[in-house]
C-alpha cells in the first residue's frame, strides 16, 4: 500500500490527482465543523448524547460527527447514497429507466442526472423534518418560519455540496469520489473511538491487565480486517470456453475466459437495508417524543442494538435474529435484481461461448444460478459475523465504537477500490508498446 502511494507521486499526473483528492477532504472537514445559522449546538449536542442505542450514532459516524455538531454538512451523503439506491431499485422495476441503462454514456448521463433531482428531494425533506422536529423541542434560538427555512435551505445545500465534491473527486482526483466522502467520515470518528476504547479498558489498570485487553483488542480490529478483505476480493472463477468458427479464410475464437462471481456480490448494501428498516420505527419515537408502552415499549427495545447480547436482558437479542435474517434476506434479494444468470446464459450462447460440461441456455442458467446461491448465502454469513461482532462486544463488555461492521466493510472496500484505481492509472501511465521496446 505505501509503497503504491510512493510510486504514484512521482508520476506527476496522478500527483496532482492525489493532492486535489487531499484539499477536497481537507475542505469537507472544514464544513465539518460550520454551525448552520441560527442553531442552538448546545441543546442539540445534549439531546444525542442522551440518546440510547446506535439508532443516531450510526448516522452520525457516517456523517463524521456532522449529525452531532448540527454543521452544515449534518446530512452529508447520505441522501445521495439513499438516492443511488432507490434509482438502481427502479431501475429493475420501470422499464423506462432499464433502458437508459442499456443506453451507454449518455444513458449513464441521464440516470445521474435524474438521482441528482432525487439526492436534493431527499435532502428537502429530511432537512425539512430535521428543522420542524427538533425546532420544536429547543433545537433553533427562536423558532420561527424564518429560521426553519434558513435551517432548511443551509442543510439541503450543505449536502448538494458534498454530492458536487464527490463528482469532482471522481472526475479530477482519484476517482470513487462518493466512496471516499464517505470514508473519511468514517475514518474521522475512529482516534474518538480507540481514544473510548483506551478509556475504558487500558487506563487505570494494571500493566499486565491493560497490555493483555489492548492485545485482544487489536487482534480483533485485525481480525475483523482481514475477514472484510477476504470477503471483498474472493472470487469464484466460472471457466468459459469460445467455440472455433470461420470468418472469412481465418480461423477465430477457441480461447479459454473466466466469469468471475464475488463471493460477496452485494457488498454492504444487504446490511444498509437491513439497519435502515430496523431503526426506522425508533427514529419516528424519538421524533414524536413517544416512548411506547406495553407490547409497544418491547418492540422498541428489540429493535434497538443497545439492547442486544446484554445477558442481564437477552429477551431483546430476539432483535439481532430478525436482523439476521434481514441480512441474509436482502443479500440474495439484492444480488437477484443486479445480477441475471439467465442474460449471461443467453449472451454467452450468442457469442458462442459454454461452461465446460454444461449445456448452452438453460442449463448454464441453472448452472449459474446453482453456484451463486450457494456464495450469497457464504457471503451472507460473513457480512453475519462481521457485523454481529461489534454488537456482541457492546452488550457483554459495553465496548461501543464506529469503526466496526458496517463502517469498517466501507472503509476496507473503498481503500482496496481506490488503490487499484491508483495502480491501474500508474500501468497505464508506464505502459510500453513495441515501439518503445
Amino acid at each position: 500500500m505505501l509503497t503504491t502511494l510512493k510510486n504514484a507521486f512521482k508520476i506527476k499526473e496522478i500527483r496532482k490527482k492525489l493532492l486535489f483528492t487531499f484539499l477536497m477532504l481537507v475542505v469537507i472537514r472544514i464544513g465539518c465543523q460550520l454551525p448552520v445559522p441560527g442553531v442552538n449546538r448546545h441543546f442539540f449536542s445534549n439531546w444525542f448524547a442522551a440518546q440510547t442505542g446506535d439508532t443516531f450514532s450510526f448516522f452520525n459516524a457516517f456523517t463524521g460527527g456532522s449529525f452531532e455538531n448540527m454543521s452544515l454538512f449534518a446530512l452529508n451523503i447520505t441522501p445521495y447514497i439513499t438516492s443511488s439506491i432507490i434509482i438502481q431499485l427502479l431501475t429493475i422495476a420501470i422499464p423506462k429507466l432499464e433502458e437508459m441503462q442499456r443506453d451507454g454514456e449518455e444513458g449513464r448521463k441521464k440516470l445521474t442526472s435524474i438521482t441528482r433531482y432525487v439526492t436534493v428531494g431527499l435532502a428537502l425533506i429530511e432537512s425539512a423534518a430535521m428543522a420542524i422536529g427538533f425546532g420544536r423541542q429547543g433545537l433553533m434560538d427562536d423558532f420561527n418560519a424564518l429560521n426553519v427555512i434558513t435551517v432548511i435551505a443551509a442543510l439541503t445545500a450543505g449536502s448538494a455540496f458534498l454530492m458536487w465534491i464527490g463528482e469532482r473527486i471522481t472526475e479530477n482526483g482519484v476517482g470513487n469520489g462518493i466512496s471516499i466522502v464517505l470514508t473519511i467520515n468514517i475514518i474521522s470518528r475512529m482516534p474518538s473511538d480507540l481514544s473510548s476504547l483506551y478509556q475504558q479498558f487500558v487506563k487505570g489498570k494494571a500493566v499486565a491487565v491493560g497490555a493483555l485487553a489492548a492485545v485482544i483488542i487489536l487482534a480483533i480490529i485485525v481480525g475483523m480486517v482481514i475477514l472484510v478483505i477476504i470477503l471483498n476480493d474472493a472470487v469464484r472463477k466460472i471457466p468459459v470456453q469460445y467455440a472455433k468458427k470461420v470468418q472469412g479464410r481465418k480461423m477465430v475464437g477457441g480461447q479459454s475466459t473466466f466469469i468471475p462471481l464475488k463471493v460477496n456480490t452485494a457488498g454492504v448494501i444487504p446490511v444498509i437495508f437491513a439497519q435502515s428498516i430496523l431503526q426506522i420505527p425508533i427514529i419516528i419515537s424519538q421524533l414524536t417524543g413517544y416512548k411506547g408502552t406495553g407490547p409497544w415499549a418491547y418492540i422498541l427495545r428489540g429493535l434497538n442494538s443497545s439492547y442486544w447480547c446484554k445477558p442481564s436482558e437477552l429477551v431483546y437479542s430476539i432483535g439481532l435474529i430478525v436482523y439476521i435474517v434481514m441480512v441474509i434476506f436482502f443479500a440474495y434479494f439484492y444480488t437477484s435484481i443486479t445480477f441475471n444468470p439467465l442474460e449471461i446464459a443467453d449472451n454467452m450462447k450468442k457469442q458462442g461461448g459454454f461452461i465446460p460440461g454444461i449445456r448452452p441456455g438453460k442449463p448454464t442458467s441453472d448452472y449459474l444460478n446453482r453456484i451463486l446461491n450457494y456464495l450469497i448465502f457464504i457471503g451472507a454469513c460473513g457480512l453475519t459475523i462481521v457485523c454481529v461482532l461489534p454488537y456482541v462486544f457492546n452488550g457483554v463488555f459495553g465496548a461501543s465504537v464506529s469503526f466496526g461492521g458496517t463502517s469498517l466493510i466501507i472503509i476496507v472496500s473503498v481503500l482496496l477500490e481506490t488503490l487499484k484505481q491508483i495502480e491501474s492509472q500508474m500501468m497505464v501511465r508506464n505502459y510500453k508498446g513495441f515501439l518503445n521496446d
